[in-house]
């Protein structure tokens, strides 16, 4: 069976669907950063790309959803902190576009998972 087979839509509400969009952008954001930047930095990027790519399958195939939930906050919120520490704490006038794409889908999708962490608890 194909994973399209085993999608879960019709659990899925709108704030799923946003989840999984702002996911997605990130992992694509990290992407283009795995392949772009070599070495070890370069490899955190595919890590990172690897970590949202799980979340988003294990979310539409309803695989421990709530679990994925409690992990993905921690994960994308570190995230944040990371690249506010690594880029020497950027003021606004810093940020670059994809610095903003990136982070403002990873706040959304922190404070997605987090209500939906809340609505099944």
């Amino acid at each position: 069976m194909s994973i399209t087979g085993r999608i879960r839509a019709d659990e899925l509400t709108p704030l799923h669907w946003l989840g999984v969009t702002m996911a997605v952008v990130s992992a694509v954001v990290h992407l283009v950063l795995a392949v772009t930047i070599p070495g070890v930095l370069g490899l955190s990027f595919a890590g990172a790309t690897a970590g949202f790519a799980v979340g988003i399958v294990a979310v539409l195939m309803d695989i421990r959803r709530r679990l994925t939930y409690l992990l993905g906050i921690p994960f994308t919120a570190g995230q944040i902190v990371l690249w506010y520490q690594l880029n020497g704490q950027p003021g606004l006038a810093d940020l670059g576009a994809i610095d903003v794409v990136d982070k403002v889908a990873q706040t959304v999708l922190v404070v997605v998972l987090i209500a939906l962490y809340a609505r099944e608890t």
